[in-house]
């Protein structure tokens, strides 16, 4: 049973973050990166598979082999997630405490991504 919903939120990460690559405001790496977790704890076929492939070796072989990324990765990570927390920080007008939360894990966001992540040549 465990390894049919791991094979299934797999692919559901799968596509949400092959939806993630081509459209600038939804953020492809957490959900590959999600589908590759999954993929390695309930199918060794499809781990091997999905490592293959060019989605796999474009966005998240660099981070995973030894958490770095190309500045142009990064970039595009950190805009999307900035444009998202934006739209959020923009509905919670009337709730403070969720704007001060949602500035701090931007921050965090921003700092990790700056002195976490190293960045690569293309």
């Amino acid at each position: 049973m465990k390894k049919i919903l791991l094979i299934t939120v797999g692919c559901v990460s799968l596509g949400v973050g092959t939806a993630g690559a081509v459209l600038p405001l939804l953020p492809a790496f957490p959900f590959l990166l999600l589908a590759a977790f999954c993929f390695g704890k309930s199918s060794e076929r499809l781990h091997r598979w999905f490592t293959g492939t060019k989605l796999y070796k474009d966005n998240l072989e660099s981070y995973v082999q030894g958490k770095e990324m190309t500045i142009r990765t990064k970039r595009k990570i950190v805009l999307t997630m900035t444009a998202l927390m934006a739209f959020g920080f923009l509905m919670m007008g009337r709730v403070p405490v969720g704007r001060v939360i949602l500035v701090a894990v931007w921050v965090c966001h921003l700092l990790y991504f700056r002195f976490g992540v190293r960045t690569i040549d293309e």
